[in-house]
């Protein structure tokens, strides 16, 4: 039978998980817009755009859990145009939204890089540096030719990836960060590793691929980063028996 929990309950919990009082970032972590005190249905989703708001009212949404919320740092701190109707949306049937970024992608066990590596059977993947850190690395099981894994990644996340850069004939070390982490390639580099995925990349990004001898993927922003709110709102549903629900609207950056 699904329960009723409270709001501040589920915000204990996930905050217990994800400590984001350790980081440093662009955005507040945690209950951004305040709903209903009591949550029966959780809906999941990696960006809070208008569209997945509808969609989660559609499916009688409490509570949104997403990756991407809102109040960025450096954007206008107006609520007009896009930024009032999603407000308006939320506030007029008194639906919360939590969100997390760094906290959710830097998670050991619930975080987007450990559920990317677990998608893509990578082993003993860990954070490159020992206290933690958002890029991660580890190892196939056996090295695959460079359409290979080109390959694997567009049917575990059914999207083809973006290829650049020169290495290798054969990927065995594997480095990666989601989202926007192109920038990180330089870590990947100096770790030794055969290839670096990420979300985006940018116009240096094939120059760096190119020169020093590494495979890159831009496997997608969206694409890379739907799986850490998956995992928790699947962890909240189990510990509390409430419902939970991802609705993913597709994004092809």
């Amino acid at each position: 039978m699904t329960a009723t929990v409270t709001r501040d309950e589920i915000v204990r919990r996930v905050e217990q998980w994800l400590e984001p009082g350790r980081f440093q970032d662009y955005c507040p972590n945690g209950l951004q817009v305040e709903g209903k005190s009591e949550v029966r249905r959780i809906v999941s989703g990696v960006t809070a755009s208008q569209a997945f708001i509808e969609a989660a009212m559609d499916a009688d949404a409490d509570l949104l859990l997403v990756h991407h919320g809102y109040f960025w740092k450096g954007e206008d701190q107006r609520i007009q145009g896009m930024k009032k109707r999603r407000l308006q949306t939320l506030l007029a049937h008194d639906i919360s939204l939590l969100a997390y970024h760094l906290p959710l992608d830097a998670h050991a066990e619930l975080g987007n890089n450990r559920q990317l590596a677990d998608r893509l059977g990578i082993q003993n993947a860990k954070p490159l540096q020992p206290e933690g850190g958002l890029v991660w690395m580890g190892e196939l099981s056996s090295a695959m030719p460079v359409e290979g894994f080109s390959g694997l990644l567009e049917e575990r996340l059914a999207r083809r990836p973006l290829h650049v850069g020169e290495g290798r004939p054969e990927i065995r070390r594997v480095a990666w960060c989601t989202g926007a982490a192109q920038g990180f390639i330089t870590q990947a580099i100096e770790a030794g590793a055969d290839a670096f995925i990420s979300g985006e990349i940018s116009e240096p990004t094939v120059h760096t691929a190119r020169e020093c001898g590494i495979h890159y993927f831009s496997a997608g922003h969206h694409a890379t980063e739907r799986y850490g709110v998956q995992a928790v709102g699947e962890r909240l549903a189990q510990e509390l028996a409430i419902e939970h629900r991802f609705i993913d609207i597709d994004n092809p950056v």
